[in-house]
């Protein structure tokens, strides 16, 4: 017998609480002026895309995100991908990495390798990194509070091999501002990180002029539950307060603002994505060119990474994953983005299995070469539905950042917990339609059948941890005490004087100072952030 739900929806609206109309004609863009809010692609506003020929010259990279276990397990991994097509890497650090503390920090147990790879020293890095050709493959890293240490890892590995600096390419997420928002990893107070920020920034234009210094997430800001508007707004606030505090430092907008990238969740919804990454390019490129005074294209250009939407994933009928899936895959291509993951379907259950992880890339690989998405750039384009949403998104941003402007910037409104309290509401509306199958979940309100439980997942052996300890252990006894003592000196008199970190950091990694132990230093002079609670 079928199952009853309620009808679908007796008022159909976005994510944002816009109402869709029954149908869109010309008359619902009256006053959008074709020429200056579309353009072609190319050019500036970038509504259409970065690029004028967008994907008929060169596809999106395809960079599934990997990290689990030890080093070793997630460099097979990588490989393994690598070897079935994917074109960049990215990778996923487990917590205590995450966090600052070295393996055998009492804080540290069991947690080790769990939600990824445990990195301590440059040890770790050189496993993690094994036969991966550098100077050839482009490197992700979702890493903040502790970014300049990851990426310092990275240049140390490079310099080891004697690749040139300016030949390796990657990008390091660095984004703090929203783990105060909406995901929790910080260490330092803000002030202090936005110092580490830009120190990263200067260090990269001087020496690692391919590498993105910044990936700045609005995929986190989605997953804790806000709308495409907010996760759009709140982005891209940070991002301005990235620019203005590098300015501040004293880089030259021009100089650093083509290494910025955005990281962007795809979620369900196949039209408000496409529209959502369309006005995002659109905005961006305005307050670069208007507000910071960019003289250079590449400064206005919106260059994002996109990531399936992981909290629409579900335990129930996982399978069921696979169409979701797909459908956040295309909408990302339709918006035109230049780098994307595409989460497995058993993720709600575990990390993926290398099975699942190669279904993920074959779905971005059937969008590529057989769905013709990528034939033309923005096809989408001249939708009436989607242009009226392109411009309600725009609108619905220009909203919040007036607001945050009010409040005297993005500083100000994370300490107020205003940009907490928006999203903790947004995300309770959402919860209420679902309960209420306003919303409808295939396999979890709606359409549930009995299963047989998913019994091939991806389990990481608990031995894992105290091996890492081990190793940790015995590389603390063998190493030059006396350089270690000196290096972190050299560490700690920039930190005193104000000067940039980076190189003295690199040079206290080579000789195998640990991750935690750059941390904790720095936690004797930047203090811990505690979160103030918002009700």
């Amino acid at each position: 017998m079928a199952q009853e739900i309620k009808p679908r929806k007796t008022k159909f609206r976005t994510s944002f609480q816009q109402e869709i109309k029954d149908f869109y004609n010309p008359e619902d863009l009256s006053g959008w002026v074709y020429e200056s809010k579309l353009g072609d692609p190319g050019q500036f506003p970038f509504t259409r895309g970065i690029q004028g020929s967008m994907y008929r010259s060169r596809f999106w990279t395809m960079r599934q995100y990997a990290g689990f276990g030890s080093a070793e397990d997630t460099n097979r991994r990588f490989r393994y991908l690598l070897e079935q097509g994917q074109t960049g890497l990215s990778t996923a650090f487990d917590l205590p990495t995450q966090m600052g503390y070295d393996s055998d920090h009492e804080l540290a147990r069991g947690e080790v390798g769990r939600v990824g790879v445990a990195i301590d020293s440059l040890e770790d890095m050189e496993r993690l990194l094994e036969e991966i050709p550098l100077e050839k493959v482009s490197t992700s890293m979702t890493i903040n509070a502790t970014a300049f240490i990851l990426l310092a890892l990275y240049v140390c590995v490079a310099k080891r091999r004697g690749i040139p600096l300016d030949q390796i390419s990657g990008t390091v997420q660095n984004d703090i501002l929203k783990e105060y928002i909406a995901r929790g990893t910080y260490i330092y107070p803000p002030k202090f990180s936005l110092r580490l920020v830009t120190d990263i920034m200067a260090f990269c234009r001087r020496h690692v002029p391919k590498w993105n210094t910044i990936s700045i997430s609005g995929y986190h800001v989605r997953e804790a539950g806000s709308t495409a508007v907010q996760e759009v707004a709140f982005t891209i606030a940070n991002g301005m307060t990235y620019v203005q505090a590098a300015r501040d430092a004293g880089l030259d907008v021009d100089e650093f603002a083509p290494r910025i990238s955005f990281f962007f969740s795809s979620d369900n919804n196949l039209f408000e994505e496409a529209a959502k990454f369309r006005a995002a390019r659109r905005l961006w490129s305005a307050i670069m060119r208007d507000r910071f005074g960019s003289r250079s294209e590449r400064s206005w250009q919106m260059r994002f990474h996109a990531q399936t939407a992981g909290s629409r994933l579900t335990a129930q009928q996982p399978q069921v994953n696979i169409a979701r899936v797909t459908l956040q895959a295309l909408a990302a291509v339709l918006g035109g983005t230049q780098s994307l993951h595409t989460n497995a379907w058993d993720e709600a259950l575990a990390l993926p299995t290398e099975s699942s992880a190669l279904l993920a890339l074959r779905t971005q690989q059937v969008i590529a070469y057989e769905s013709g998405a990528a034939d033309t750039a923005d096809p989408l384009a001249g939708s009436y539905y989607v242009e009226r949403l392109t411009d309600d998104i725009e609108q619905g941003v220009r909203d919040i950042l007036q607001r945050i402007e009010n409040l005297g910037g993005m500083l100000k409104a994370i300490e107020s917990g205003f940009v907490q309290r928006e999203i903790q509401e947004a995300a309770y509306r959402l919860a209420c339609a679902q309960e209420q199958k306003d919303e409808v979940v295939v396999g979890v309100n709606a359409f549930r059948s009995e299963e047989e439980p998913v019994r091939e997942i991806l389990r990481i052996d608990p031995q894992i941890e105290q091996e890492q300890i081990r190793r940790l252990r015995e590389l603390r006894k063998r190493r030059n005490q006396g350089k270690v003592l000196e290096a972190l000196r050299a560490v700690e008199e920039a930190v005193l004087n104000g000067r940039n970190i980076m190189d003295p950091l690199v040079d206290a990694l080579i000789v195998y100072v640990t991750l935690g132990e750059v941390s904790d230093l720095l936690r004797k002079h930047f203090g811990e952030y505690k979160e103030t609670t918002v009700l």
